[in-house]
């Protein structure tokens, strides 16, 4: 309850400094968190990035005041930190679908982003399995796409990923080079924003001749969480990903040390079966 607490502080920091320069670092270090770990936590805890729920926090406020005042759009642009008025009417139109010039000559209906809020929950009856693994260094090969976080990109991304690789032999060829983990589905290459990041389907390095079209990854050194996951994909690894981040980080006061995420498929079962097993494994510190 103590961490939820120190996220309503950050936003409320958020809230009071939407005219200011808003640093990520700043806000996490209110969370008493790691830069990368609040943006991590925040993201599966809202579905937005922080810079995302800023902007609209901000084009929120500024569509407001545009109504109420008599301030010039130039005026409300720099305030809310666009550096030109042109910027601020991108930014604007994507969101309310007018230009703000327009909001003042026709009486049209704007989009509101509430501030953020979140209510405690306490489910006992439900209880959340895991293990601690040690593990060192390993290599990885396989291959990747980029996708973004915002508005959930990487939800429908990946997914598809899989199935296009299910669909045309790669995973089945990779079955036949994979180690003892298994297939493995790697987020890493996270930007310093959240808003982007690398996925890899691969497994374990076996051999040193590989197909010319496979990369090669480095997986660090890591004590690991490792949450089982049950159930059909995508859908039970996503429900697990929510409780990691809405239960598990806040109960037991361990951190995401800002390495590679894994999801690993150790048989190559049915994925899409409701009897299907998986895991999570994330690095953390205390």
């Amino acid at each position: 309850m103590n961490g939820f607490q120190k996220m309503l502080d950050s936003i409320e920091h958020i809230e009071n400094n939407l005219v200011s320069d808003l640093c990520i670092e700043d806000i996490a270090k209110i969370a008493c968190m790691s830069k990368f770990h609040f943006q991590r936590m925040f993201n599966m805890l809202t579905g937005y990035t922080v810079s995302e729920y800023i902007r609209n926090r901000r084009i929120t406020v500024a569509a407001k005041e545009l109504v109420h005042s008599n301030s010039k759009v130039i005026d409300i642009a720099l305030k809310y930190g666009y550096e030109t008025p042109e910027s601020f009417t991108r930014a604007f139109q994507r969101i309310h679908g007018i230009s703000p010039s327009s909001v003042r000559k026709h009486s049209k209906s704007l989009k509101a982003f509430p501030k953020l809020s979140f209510q405690i929950q306490i489910k006992g009856d439900v209880e959340m399995d895991y293990r601690i693994v040690e593990k060192g260094a390993f290599s990885v090969v396989g291959k990747s796409i980029r996708t973004k976080t915002i508005g959930g990109e990487n939800h429908q991304r990946i997914p598809e990923f899989w199935k296009e690789s299910n669909q045309n032999g790669y995973v089945e060829e990779l079955i036949q080079n994979a180690g003892a983990l298994g297939l493995l589905g790697i987020c890493t290459d996270f930007d310093s924003k959240q808003e982007n990041l690398t996925y890899l389907i691969g497994a374990e390095k076996k051999s040193e001749s590989l197909p010319d079209n496979w990369e090669e990854s480095q997986i660090p050194a890591a004590i690991w969480a490792v949450f089982p996951v049950r159930g059909a994909m995508p859908d039970a690894m996503h429900k697990i990903w929510e409780r990691i981040y809405a239960e598990w980080f806040p109960a037991t006061g361990y951190e995401h040390t800002g390495g590679p995420e894994m999801e690993v498929y150790p048989s190559d079962d049915d994925p899409y079966s409701e009897r299907h097993y998986s895991e999570i494994w994330i690095p953390i510190r205390k």
